[in-house]
């Protein structure tokens, strides 16, 4: 009897089908299924915990409060409930939490949007509907006072799967105020302003002024290869700032007009705008010449780098400092857009950083006028 040797590979899977039975792709796309699944699992947990205290503080509320939002806080409610709770369920119960759940149904009323029940208890699988995010991402968005700037985040977060420590970078920066300067100009500020389709965003909306640049940690005095360095081994944290429509292309892209080599220092592609953004980073003042140099570099972008499909490049220069009125008559007439912007290399206080956000405001209401 002649004896059948057996491969190693076929021993170790002997029923796995070989061939051009589509059966790798059908491997790869159940990966793709448990894969999605795994993270729809996980998603489904946090927005019901959250519905969970959702619920929790309606209860608080209504009993201590008659469900109403501008009476007495029940201390002692709280206090007896904490207690209780943490000897049955154990952590997650504290004062300080219960605190919280009963803000979030204040700050999240979304009873309306709910079918119409008693006072027993609501649905959670629909009230986890209206909470995508984990309920960290809502404790810290409950710090946000204005309506509108606490929507936004919300939505921000989500569209850009923000971390918790990225929203609260993004709350302590005023990314909503300094956006809002950017989209719509200041009347993106007022209730009821509505987002532009993309076809209809133009660069000087995309673009923040100014950007807080304060994660890069420079020292006192640093060059423009070590800003731009610094910027590179921070993108993630350069990307949040940008904006999530910015996607990195490269650094130190070299052109060659006639016998002379240029170089830009970064270079992004904005997928809203559908163009390259060109940034040309510069440590002290913008200068007339700046713009000049600038309009060089997108002639030859707009030339060479900038497919049938895609609008002109942008301009962008990161200056330390910008007199306004230079920069508008610098950048006037000229056929190529270019946005001048500021940038800060420490995270000023909150009052400084609003002061310089009202006086942008004043200056884009003046020049409406």
């Amino acid at each position: 009897m002649t004896k059948k040797t057996i491969k190693e590979s076929d021993a170790k899977s002997p029923t796995r089908p070989r061939g051009s039975d589509g059966y790798d792709r059908l491997f790869g796309a159940l990966v793709q299924v448990i894969e999605t699944g795994r993270h729809a699992a996980a998603s489904s947990v946090n927005s019901i915990m959250t519905a969970t205290y959702w619920e929790i503080g309606r209860r608080i509320v209504e009993k201590e409060q008659g469900g109403k939002s501008r009476a007495e806080y029940g201390e002692e409610l709280i206090d007896r409930l904490s207690r209780d709770m943490t000897i049955l369920f154990g952590r997650g119960f504290s004062k300080r939490n219960l605190a919280n759940m009963r803000l979030l149904y204040l700050t999240w009323p979304i009873l309306q949007a709910l079918p119409a029940k008693s006072s027993s208890l609501l649905p959670l699988a629909e009230i986890a509907d209206h909470f995508r995010l984990t309920w960290t991402h809502y404790v810290s968005l409950m710090q946000v006072e204005n309506e509108l700037a606490r929507e936004f985040y919300e939505k921000e977060a989500l569209r850009g799967g923000w971390t918790t420590r990225q929203l609260e970078r993004q709350i302590g920066t005023q990314f909503y105020e300094r956006t809002a300067l950017s989209k719509n100009k200041a009347a993106m500020l007022t209730k009821g302003a509505k987002a532009k389709p993309d076809d209809l965003m133009t660069p000087e909306e995309e673009i923040k002024d100014p950007y807080v640049l304060e994660f890069l940690n420079l020292k006192d005095e640093y060059s423009e290869s070590e800003l731009e360095e610094a910027l590179i081994q921070h993108l993630e944290a350069f990307l949040l700032e940008l904006g999530g429509d910015f996607t990195f292309v490269g650094r130190q892209r070299r052109l060659r007009v006639g016998d002379s080599w240029f170089r830009i220092d970064l270079l992004f592609y904005h997928r809203r705008l559908r163009c390259l953004i060109l940034i040309d980073l510069k440590l002290g003042k913008f200068t007339p010449a700046d713009a000049g140099q600038m309009h060089l570099y997108l002639n030859y972008a707009r030339t060479h780098w900038t497919h049938d499909d895609e609008n002109p490049p942008v301009g962008l220069i990161l200056c330390a400092e910008k007199n306004a009125a230079v920069a508008h008559y610098s950048l006037e007439g000229l056929p190529n857009k270019t946005v001048v912007t500021q940038y800060r290399t420490a995270l000023p206080n909150e009052n400084a950083l609003a002061d310089e956000i009202e006086k942008t405001r004043k200056l884009l209401e003046a020049r409406a006028r």
